[in-house]
This record gives structure tokens, sequence and C-alpha cells, in this order.
């Protein structure tokens, strides 16, 4: 199915399903909807080649995935007391 297709389909659903899945649907993509499509400043290239060439010599403080669920948990838990 073309992506013209999929935009029509959805298009002719919105107008007619439940209000809780309009809602759903939005929330699903309200950040990118509220985001300008590139939102780029002209110092945001500079920056990200610096962050990707310290990555690639090392220099870049990395976590490995144990490290970034331990962290995650924690904030959860921190956020629900």
């Amino acid at each position: 199915m073309t992506t013209s297709a999929i935009r029509e389909k959805l298009t002719a659903y919105l107008q007619t399903a439940d209000d809780k899945k309009v809602k759903a649907i939005y929330t699903m993509v309200e950040d990118e909807i509220n985001t300008q499509a590139n939102d780029w400043d002209e110092d945001y290239i500079p920056e990200l080649n610096k962050r990707s060439k310290s990555f690639s010599d090392g220099s870049a403080k990395t976590y490995t995935w144990e490290e970034t669920k331990k962290a995650a948990i924690q904030r959860v838990k921190a956020k629900k007391k």
C-alpha cells in the first residue's frame, strides 16, 4: 500500500473513530506534531559532529545496557514515591 493510500485511509478512519481511539492515536504522535520537522539551529550540526567524534575516539562517557536499565528503574521508583 502506498503512503498516499495510507494517509487517505487514516484520514477517513479519524473522521468516524471513537473519541478514545482518536485521543490514543494523538498521544502516540503528539510530540512529533508539536515539534518542527527540522528544528536544528546553526549550532546543532557542529555539536552533533563533536559528539560523534568523542564517541568514535572513546572520550565520550557511555553507558552499558545494564547501567542504563538500572538508572531508568531507579528513576521510575523515585517518581512513584
